[in-house]
C-alpha cells in the first residue's frame, strides 16, 4: 500500500487532469447560428473515470486521517 504523500500526489494529478478536461469542455466556441445545439461531453468517459479515482482517493486519504487521530 502506497503512503500518504503518494496517496496525495496521485489525487493531485487526476484532479489536475480533470480541471484541464473541464476546461477543455467548456472552452468550445459555438457559432453564431439560428441552429439548435446540442452539447455533449466530449470527454465524458474519461472525466468520470478522474471523479471516481478522486472519490476514492479521497476516501482513502480521509480514512488514513482518522486512523491518526
Amino acid at each position: 500500500m502506497s503512503n500518504k504523500l503518494e496517496i496525495l500526489e496521485e489525487y493531485k494529478k487526476a484532479a489536475s487532469e480533470l480541471n484541464q478536461l473541464k476546461a477543455k469542455e467548456g472552452s468550445h466556441n459555438l457559432r453564431d447560428s439560428n441552429e439548435t445545439v446540442v452539447i455533449q461531453p466530449q470527454f465524458g468517459d474519461q472525466m468520470h473515470e478522474l471523479t471516481n479515482k478522486c472519490s476514492q482517493l479521497t476516501m482513502i486519504i480521509e480514512a488514513m486521517n482518522a486512523s491518526e487521530d
